[in-house]
């Protein structure tokens, strides 16, 4: 790959909502990542509404309930780990800190990173490896910390 093919990509994604490019061509890759994918954040794809705030996508499920429910902030395809051969990011019963990765959604061959919003323990994971996902599918059911560890 040559210098000026990395200079295209750089300038393909000046301009755009893209925060994360990956070319692979005849054995040599390429990944550019600009900034860091927080969630909720303001670029979607066309045609798919904004993501809510975090304190919209993670809903409480019934009035005296603590459990929280995580959604997809994006329409694409939910993975549990990094890549096919890795261990998932969390599993039941995991504790997990705010910020910690929860889950990647692929939205149009980009890799979106899921983050926890609150420290807490994972009740239940909603999907399958793999599975389409949609704007607002919930993903997970956490129970959030009461007390900091």
């Amino acid at each position: 790959m040559e210098f000026e093919d990395i200079k295209r990509f750089i300038k393909l994604m000046e301009g755009t909502d893209i925060t994360e490019l990956f070319f692979e061509k005849d054995g040599s890759k390429i990944r550019l990542k600009r900034g860091i994918v927080h969630f909720p954040h303001e670029t979607h794809p066309p045609g798919v509404p904004p993501s809510q705030p975090a304190e919209e996508r993670y809903s409480f499920d019934g009035e005296d309930s603590r459990t929280i429910t995580v959604t997809s902030p994006i329409v694409g395809t939910f993975y549990r780990s990094p890549s096919p051969d890795s261990e998932p990011f969390i599993e039941v019963g995991d504790y997990v800190k705010k910020g910690q990765v929860l889950c990647i959604v692929e939205a149009m061959k980009l890799m979106n990173e899921v983050e926890c919003e609150t420290d807490g323990t994972v009740i239940k994971v909603l999907l399958e490896n793999g599975q389409a996902v949609e704007y607002g599918e919930p993903l997970f059911l956490l129970e959030p910390d009461t007390v900091a560890r």
